[in-house]
């Protein structure tokens, strides 16, 4: 059975080591980039069509938002995943509208990243469940 293909973006070298280490350590999936610079994921993809983006918001030059919406201007296939800091509800809205399949807080990362990306892999929707408590949207971090 083939791995689900993944590719990381973040700006964060110590972050991006971390998540590349967690894929790494599981047999279903394989890592083929690992990007610094958000100005080059889009051309990453097209070139390699990772099956899953782990997706930073704060990219330096371009927000993971502009990023998600020019992969799906291109008809991206991949699910993105948005790893990020950012703990406030108009940053999920404007992640998930602009083609987001999951938003996962860093804070939450050893937690809620693999089950993000097998959440999304089902084709369901995933949100860090501690979002979802503050904004009293209930117990299930699946939406």
């Amino acid at each position: 059975m083939p791995r689900t293909t993944v590719l990381l973006a973040d700006d964060n070298l110590a972050v991006l080591d971390h998540v590349r280490k967690l894929f790494e350590k599981e047999k279903d999936y394989k890592v083929v980039a690992v990007i610094s610079d958000g100005t080059t994921v889009v051309g990453e993809y097209l070139r390699l069509r990772p099956d899953v983006i782990s997706l930073d918001i704060s990219m330096g030059a371009i927000s993971g938002i502009d990023i998600a919406r020019q992969l799906q201007d291109l008809g991206c296939s991949a699910k993105i995943i948005f790893l990020t800091v950012h703990e406030d509800s108009d940053y999920v809205n404007a992640a998930m509208g602009a083609g987001g399949s999951a938003y996962v807080v860093k804070s939450r990362l050893n937690m809620d990243l693999l089950s993000a990306v097998n959440a999304v892999l089902s084709n369901k929707l995933f949100v860090s469940p501690t979002l979802l408590y503050a904004s009293g949207e209930g117990k299930n971090s699946l939406v």
